[in-house]
């Protein structure tokens, strides 16, 4: 059993199951898991990241924008694909443009609107980034065989599905 560095062992989880009889310990250990694990993950990725001077926000940026192809995207079209404010995407936008990877150029069918596009410089570097980044993507899921990566999709999905009664009032 794998058991969280900063959060309550399996011992401590019974014994406060003792005090709350809400408390399923395979619950609470089961997310205390996952947490440390995504934990991490997160410091994993902000490392490989950090290689390409890039943060996972810009990063998520502009794979978005690679896959958009020449089309580009406006700024409310990454806010709302990545599940943040406009505003957040705006201190994204400038760094990347400040690094001449993406540019801001007047939308075709309305001026006031901007798309956003990776320049010629922006392409070249995530072309040259996605092949190590698709290798190390491989190779820290390694450890799963096919069917189990499969498995642990649709229990994500599951969890995913559970997260409103955190939200929920």
């Amino acid at each position: 059993m794998v058991t969280s560095r900063r959060l309550p062992n399996h011992q401590a989880l019974t014994q406060l199951a003792q005090e709350y009889p809400e408390l399923d310990i395979s619950s609470v250990e089961a997310c205390l898991t996952f947490l440390d694990t995504t934990a991490e993950v997160q410091q994993a990725l902000d490392a490989h990241f950090a290689r390409y001077n890039l943060s996972m926000g810009k990063f998520t940026l502009l794979i978005q924008l690679f896959v958009a192809s020449d089309k580009g995207l406006t700024p409310s079209e990454f806010a709302e694909r990545s599940g943040v404010t406009r505003a957040t995407i705006t201190g994204l936008l400038d760094g990347l443009e400040k690094e001449d990877l993406v540019k801001r150029q007047p939308y075709p069918q309305d001026r006031r609107k901007l798309t956003i596009v990776l320049t010629d410089k922006g392409r070249e570097f995530i072309s040259k980034m996605l092949p190590d980044h698709f290798c190390r993507t491989t190779d820290m899921m390694s450890n799963l065989n096919a069917t189990e990566k499969k498995t642990f999709i649709e229990l994500l999905g599951k969890l995913r599905n559970g997260t409103s009664a955190m939200r929920d009032v």
